[in-house]
């Protein structure tokens, strides 16, 4: 799916579209990519003469490509976050990098879907964690 086609189905617009493309597993599982560009606004900040992405924005990236696993949910529904739990930040990701993430639904109850994530650079380990959403009617915004 290219970053056209999921602005088809997440509501995030520049600068918070944190997702290029994303591909599905038969299995489920979801793989993301976004490459970091060196405008990042939450970079320029972060820190002047040596910028990193704060880990905030990685549990970002982590959960857009989430919410691509769920679009059979999302046709009548906007994803917000409800919980994030057991994020670890491994490694630094910086401006020119490459995040891919490989995400899973693992849990459906009622409106919430449980989902883990993690955010590797290069095969290393930056970023992961189990992250929470829930279904919110389109008709309820």
């Amino acid at each position: 799916m290219t970053r056209e086609e999921i602005q088809e189905h997440i509501p995030h617009r520049e600068p918070m579209l944190l997702v290029d493309e994303v591909t599905m597993d038969p299995d489920g599982t979801g793989h993301g990519k976004y490459r970091i560009r060196d405008d990042e606004f939450f970079c320029r900040g972060h820190f002047p003469g040596n910028p990193m992405v704060p880990g905030v924005i990685l549990c970002e990236i982590m959960a857009q490509s989430c919410t691509i696993t769920m679009l059979d949910a999302l046709v009548e529904n906007l994803a917000v976050y409800r919980g994030i739990d057991d994020v670890k930040f491994k490694n630094t990701v910086r401006p020119g990098d490459l995040c891919e993430i490989t995400c899973r639904v693992e849990e459906k109850k009622a409106n919430l879907i449980r989902c883990t994530a993690k955010l590797e650079v290069g095969g290393k380990l930056c970023c992961r964690g189990t992250l929470t959403f829930a279904l919110i009617p389109n008709k309820d915004l």
